[in-house]
């Protein structure tokens, strides 16, 4: 099969290659996927660069998030033969991602695609829609919650912004421009913050008449927690999915004072409980169409390098999209 991989960490040009990788077979419990698209997040670049951990194999397909079809499946498994699937987990404490034509999962690993939807858009579910989800279901939101979503324009906070509008809270959101806010508006953002020209613990003070926020969604905890004092009311929720950095500096016992719960998780690592809630509502979602998909851009296979420098440089509203075959 063609693939794209890596045999050592660096600079997407330098490193990322194009070629002939053996055609995996499934085994026990498991099902090929005949890959149709492969989702670039940041994740992938992160990991790619070098930044957090080194490699876990010699060699590396990278990707987590695609779509395609069940073309193979193994012994004690249903016979799912030709059904569209999006795919969750996909290289996650494993070697062989979704860049490539095949991927072999356990058959769980592997969700029904509805028939409205396209496989470019599937290949935005597993990273961004279920981190949506979760920290949604985290913050506990209600119709009487004001949440702030930070960046609001980016492939989770998009997904974010609808679901808690789903839930009848008020979003207030962060962006860093005049083409990202309408992005959020779009989304449902009641109020949007340009964090570039504002100041936000201002801005929010005066949009919730000097309480401060019920719920905070945060994708960039080392950067964003000094300012938590500014933003958030007392018994606040912060629910934290991204940082920048290994460390942050946090005014905790202005935490502490106004009873502040932080809560923090990795999508790629959820309890089974909170997997199996977050799968099903995004199911029903998905079936029933109430979700925005942007696909901000798509490229084919052999320009992953493209990709893996624009999700870097975050210059593409929208999920970018490896098209393969």
């Amino acid at each position: 099969m063609q693939a794209a991989f890596y045999v050592k960490q660096g600079p997407a040009r330098e490193v990322l290659q194009i070629g002939e990788r053996p055609t995996p077979e499934p085994g026990p419990g498991e099902v090929r996927v005949r890959l149709k698209t492969s989702g670039a997040n940041p994740s992938d670049w992160k990991s790619r660069g070098g930044r957090g951990a080194a490699m876990s194999a010699p060699l590396i397909i990278p990707h987590s998030d695609g779509a395609g079809d069940i073309d193979k499946v193994g012994a004690g498994v249903a016979d799912r033969v030709g059904e569209r699937v999006w795919i969750w987990n996909g290289q996650w404490r494993r070697p062989h991602g979704t860049a490539a034509e095949y991927i072999v999962l356990p058959s769980a690993q592997v969700a029904p695609l509805p028939a409205g939807i396209g496989y470019a858009e599937g290949a935005c579910f597993g990273i961004p829609a279920l981190t949506a989800l979760q920290a949604v279901r985290l913050a506990d939101l209600s119709p009487a919650s004001t949440v702030m979503v930070v960046g609001g324009a980016g492939s989770v906070g998009h997904y974010a912004i609808q679901i808690a509008k789903m839930r009848g809270a008020r979003v207030i959101t962060t962006v860093s421009g005049p083409e990202k806010a309408a992005h959020a508006h779009k989304a449902g953002a009641d109020e949007v913050i340009n964090y570039r020209s504002e100041n936000v613990g201002e801005r929010v003070k005066v949009l919730t008449d000097g309480r401060g926020v019920d719920a905070l969604i945060e994708l960039d905890l080392t950067t964003n927690g000094k300012d938590y004092p500014n933003i958030l009311r007392p018994h606040a929720t912060v629910v934290v999915y991204g940082m920048s950095a290994s460390e942050a500096t946090l005014s905790t016992l202005w935490l502490m004072r106004n009873s502040i719960t932080l809560r923090l998780f990795l999508v790629y690592d959820l309890t089974a409980a909170d997997r199996d809630a977050c799968l099903a509502e995004l199911g029903v979602l998905l079936q029933s169409n109430q979700l925005m998909h942007t696909v901000g851009r798509r490229l084919p296979l052999r320009d992953i390098a493209v990709a893996h420098e624009l999700s870097e440089r975050g210059e593409v509203i929208g999920n970018i999209v490896l098209d393969i075959g």
